[in-house]
């Protein structure tokens, strides 16, 4: 009797958290998967018929601005990294005992929400706002230069809103780098710069790793940033979904293009894993 209550006791323990899953993800996925193959409209009702050409229309018709999402998604990552990566390696290797408070600063931007930091962007890049119409009344800008509405400030709008989610689990791994490994590399008579790319960089890939999976899928479905910064020529597929769900009330259109963009980050995501290799990453990081 008491191996049995053993045997169970490590199922009882994952219970709660399988049934909040199950519930709050399965059953709404699931049901999601369905409705994209349905057919109908709001008045009369959907019915299930196996419409597949919901996706293959999808694709076809907003094929474009999955590319362009994906795109969007590669430039905001690069950026974030780029920022996050001399961030993270300062707090971890020179911030002292203030490491709490830097880590602080930088998730203060989060107690605000998401809308409210993009639209006070779009504040602060109006053509005639606090930065531009300073400039160009300091006559360092021509008049007829604007920000707002263009691709870049997509891309610097998304790469600002998931900049942390890129600097955590990098100064996280760069914080389990043992400070005696970069002494014992310039001990061998390796400069600064070769003990970084042979020490620290290897060390710190899992946390790059980690970062790039946990900004490049929301950043790839983002909506909020290209509807508020951007224009008509810079709509993302997260912009469409959400119309074709809350303004056209195309359920099946909106829920096929949802699974077609879930699956398209799946597939980028296990390439990704396989170009850069899990396992060598893994390994790096154990050394």
């Amino acid at each position: 009797m008491r191996r049995s209550r053993g045997a169970l006791a490590p199922y009882l323990m994952i219970l709660p958290a399988g049934l909040w899953l199950a519930i709050f993800f399965a059953v709404p996925l699931i049901t999601m998967l369905s409705l994209s193959l349905q057919e109908g409209n709001l008045i009369d009702g959907f019915r299930q018929t196996l419409h597949w050409q919901n996706y293959t229309e999808g694709l076809a018709t907003y094929g474009d601005k999955f590319v362009r999402s994906l795109w969007y998604g590669l430039l905001a990552t690069g950026l974030c990294i780029a920022v996050a990566y001399p961030v993270a390696y300062w707090i971890a290797f020179h911030a002292g005992d203030r490491k709490g408070l830097y880590l602080f600063l930088l998730l203060v931007p989060f107690f605000v929400s998401f809308v409210l930091r993009t639209v006070s962007w779009k504040f602060v890049l109006a053509d005639n706002g606090i930065v531009l119409g300073t400039l160009k009344g300091w006559g360092l800008l021509p008049d007829g230069f604007h920000v707002l509405q263009t691709w870049y400030a997509v891309v610097f709008g998304l790469a600002y809103n998931f900049l942390p989610f890129m600097v955590l689990p990098i100064y996280v791994a760069l914080e389990r780098v043992d400070h005696r490994l970069v002494e014992a590399a310039q001990d061998l008579y390796a400069g600064r710069v070769q003990a970084f790319f042979r020490v620290v960089l290897p060390l710190s890939l899992p946390g790059v790793f980690a970062g790039v999976i946990m900004t490049f899928v929301p950043i790839s479905a983002d909506y909020v940033n290209a509807a508020i910064l951007g224009g008509p020529d810079n709509t993302m597929i997260g912009n469409v979904i959400q119309t074709e769900y809350f303004n056209n009330s195309n359920y099946p259109t909106a829920s096929a293009l949802s699974f077609t963009l879930m699956a398209i980050l799946l597939v980028g995501i296990f390439l990704y894993a396989r170009v850069l290799g899990t396992r060598d990453v893994l390994e790096a990081a154990g050394r």
